[in-house]
């Protein structure tokens, strides 16, 4: 094993590639697989590494626990595995966030912190996305997000398919950027509007479900959408009703 320390960053790398069945998705899921059984036995036994062997897990919960990036295996191949833990300046006003949820009570597990810090830097999620980050099943993560939403950090739109997830009010001002949810929360709607005009402008006219797919809405509230261009004049609603009711390019 190669220890490097850099300014920014330790690199740590072992040569020899995971363990069969370890990959890099299911690094935080999958039972430990030692290289040499009796070895790593010895040195529970000993006393130099915990019986459970889920250090991983550990790396991951303190790097994001004290306002640190997550690790990255991303340089690990069949020769070797790389692990990078990024340096530099901590993000105190994240720290701040864990420790005020702490003292109300509200401890957060592995899962919610790489749901926050993934939001933190990506603004929204997809719940597929939540999945990939947690490793879970999808119903592990469903509950991962309810909790976060009932603890007033995180807040959802749209239904189903189109749910998406975002930081809430209170926690961007915690983190000191106010501004940042009326952006997050605010330029959506002219962002959907454009997506449904461009895609009208290449197909010729849109249907209320393909205008839900597009933008991840939910039936109603791809209705108001297209409702909203129709009012502006940028598109004109074609058809009575149901299914056969298609939208295109108005006169404005």
């Amino acid at each position: 094993m190669h220890f490097q320390w850099h300014a920014d960053r330790i690199e740590i790398s072992s040569p020899g590639g995971l363990p069969e069945g370890v990959r890099l998705d299911n690094l935080l899921v999958t039972a430990p697989r030692p290289r040499n059984p009796m070895l790593a036995d010895a040195f529970k036994r000993a006393g130099i590494v915990e019986r459970t062997a889920r250090g991983i897990d550990t790396i991951f919960y303190e790097q994001l626990r004290n306002g640190r990036p997550a690790p990255s295996y991303d340089r690990t191949d069949s020769a070797g595995v790389v692990v990078v833990l990024a340096g530099g300046a901590a993000n105190l006003d994240f720290v701040r966030l864990l420790v005020q949820e702490a003292q109300g009570g509200r401890v957060l597990g592995l899962d919610e912190l790489l749901i926050l810090n993934a939001l933190q830097q990506e603004r929204s999620l997809t719940t597929n996305a939540a999945v990939r980050l947690t490793q879970k099943p999808v119903s592990d993560t469903r509950a991962a997000l309810r909790r976060l939403v009932e603890a007033g950090l995180v807040e959802d739109r749209g239904q189903r398919k189109g749910r998406t997830w975002h930081l809430s009010a209170a926690v961007y001002r915690t983190l000191g950027d106010k501004a940042a949810y009326v952006r997050q929360r605010g330029f959506e709607p002219l962002q959907q509007e454009q997506m449904v005009l461009q895609y009208v402008e290449k197909h010729g006219r849109i249907t209320r479900r393909d205008a839900a797919e597009l933008c991840r809405l939910s039936g109603a509230q791809a209705y108001r959408l297209l409702a909203r261009l129709v009012g502006s004049g940028s598109l004109v609603r074609q058809g009575e009703r149901g299914r056969g009711v298609t939208y295109g390019r108005g006169s404005e």
